[in-house]
């Protein structure tokens, strides 16, 4: 089936800038993004972490590359992982969007995060990332909106996260991603979490003290 999110015979994006060269593309779009990120990182939280928060973030992200920015994808979608031995993660159905993904946040909203210690938070925002990315509500750009969306939820709730960590780690964080999401209906549960637990811990600083000016 033809990919209706890319132009004929490429495996290039539509996009507004209309470059069909990929790698044109792919450097337009990290910097674009870099720069939208960038002013997110600098503005206070949003305060909506529901899934209609969570598509506004993409939007707002993508905003200069994709007509779509901010819209669930309308396709099913698959990626072979070199870290899944060419298999790929079993994303939600595209019409299973927006439950799967709301059944994800209802729980990251009603956990305690505010009186857990770092390690449990690390194992518990680990599992909200995971299952979040699992669900891969967009044609594009998850990981970037997912971490920094979930990121600002947890700075909403007193947890200082250092988002450059991920940042610098983006090769490993996406892996660690896969790894943590390799569930499948016919292989069984093969998720090794322990790799996004790792990472998400050394990226929780302290607590933010609010009796510091």
């Amino acid at each position: 089936m033809n990919d209706p999110y890319l132009y004929p015979h490429t495996d290039v994006l539509k996009n507004l800038a209309h470059i069909h060269d990929a790698d044109m593309f792919s450097q337009m779009e990290a910097e674009y993004t870099a720069m939208r990120l960038a002013e997110l990182a600098a503005e206070e939280p949003p305060g909506q972490y529901d899934f209609a928060g969570l598509c506004e973030m993409h939007r707002y992200i993508f905003q200069d590359i994709f007509e779509w920015a901010g819209k669930p994808r309308a396709v099913n979608i698959e990626k072979p992982e070199a870290a899944l031995g060419g298999v790929s993660v079993e994303y939600s159905d595209c019409f299973d969007i927006a439950d799967d993904a709301g059944r994800v946040l209802r729980e990251m909203n009603r956990y305690p995060w505010e009186r857990e210690e770092p390690a449990k938070a690390a194992k518990a925002f680990s599992g909200v990332l995971a299952g979040l990315w699992k669900v891969h509500p967009f044609r594009e750009g998850n990981t970037r909106t997912i971490v920094m969306f979930c990121c600002q939820f947890m700075e909403s709730r007193g947890i200082c996260m250092d988002i450059l960590l991920f940042g610098a780690n983006a090769v490993y964080l996406r892996t660690a991603l896969v790894a943590a999401s390799a569930v499948f209906s016919g292989l069984g549960d093969r998720r090794k979490p322990e790799y996004l637990e790792r990472i998400v811990l050394d990226a929780i600083k302290n607590p933010i003290d609010s009796d510091v000016t």
